[in-house]
């Protein structure tokens, strides 16, 4: 990664910190809630604030580059990753937890070129985490180095997962059906913590040894998608296939083996892609 891609990074942790200090301001006041997608998929005015002050931030300091946030998606604008320097920003990833003060909310931000994730931040604000990984150079929570926990054995495992906020009954009994395939080979157990880039983390520290789920967004996955793999786990398509930051469907697991055992029991539940491009 060259020199002028680690001072975007370096910018990225501060800008993050400082976003962390404004959600948890905010933690502290009345939220103000509107729906989007549906009745369980939540925005606040928090959301919108936060994203404005990371894409205007970034913006005075690296004008020539381009952004994809989630907010800025929702009012809109299309969410194309081109060759270009890219930004792709959750403001608030878990605002649900936020709405309900539930202690995992974070901010998350990756940088992509030609396509690529060069390096990605996630910081968990309330617990105080910052979860840092550029390409090659290994993955860090608050500068310790962090390792999956490299398991192989899918009846040992433990694996996270979400049950997202689209509340269509037959997506809903995919959802659990899925669980409980997994559940019955058997597992260990499942965890569900409210925010896919949290998640993700988790698989890099080695708590837990997967995380899947579907209908999530690029801007989930992008900053953690590189944390997982720096850290020595793998990213894949729920299909089982490589990983496609557009698909808006990942698993992300301790090793390949685990990743693909949990690619065979899944239904895929359909998805529209980030890029608007048919899905294969």
């Amino acid at each position: 990664m060259s020199d002028s891609w680690q001072e975007c990074m370096d910018f990225a942790v501060i800008i993050a910190r400082k976003a962390g200090s404004v959600i948890c301001s905010a933690l502290k006041e009345e939220v103000s809630i509107m729906l989007k997608s549906s009745p369980a998929d939540l925005v606040t005015e928090t959301d919108q604030k936060v994203e404005e002050m990371i894409i205007s931030s970034i913006k005075e300091k690296f004008p020539s580059h381009s952004f994809i946030g989630e907010e800025s998606v929702a009012a809109g604008k299309e969410s194309i990753l081109t060759d270009n320097p890219t930004w792709i920003i959750d403001p608030i990833d878990g605002t649900t937890n936020f709405v309900h003060r539930f202690p995992f909310v974070a901010v998350s931000i990756g940088f992509a070129v030609n396509k690529k994730i060069e390096f990605g931040v996630v910081y968990s604000c309330v617990e105080d985490k910052m979860y840092t990984a550029k390409k090659g150079k290994g993955a860090f929570c608050n500068g310790q180095k962090l390792h999956v926990s490299d398991q192989k054995d899918i009846t040992k495992s433990m694996i996270i997962t979400e049950l997202g906020s689209n509340r269509n009954p037959e997506v809903i009994k995919i959802v659990l059906s899925n669980m409980g395939k997994l559940l019955c080979i058997p597992i260990h157990g499942i965890r569900a913590v409210g925010t896919a880039a949290v998640n993700m983390c988790l698989v890099a520290t080695g708590g837990a040894d997967a995380y899947y789920e579907m209908g999530i967004h690029c801007w989930d996955m992008a900053a953690a998608s590189v944390i997982v793999t720096e850290a020595g786990g793998v990213v894949l398509d729920a299909t089982g296939g490589p990983f496609d930051l557009m698909s808006c469907r990942i698993i992300a697991a301790s090793s390949k083996e685990i990743g693909e055992r949990i690619s065979k029991e899944l239904q895929i539940i359909p998805v529209e892609r980030d890029d608007g491009k048919k899905m294969k």
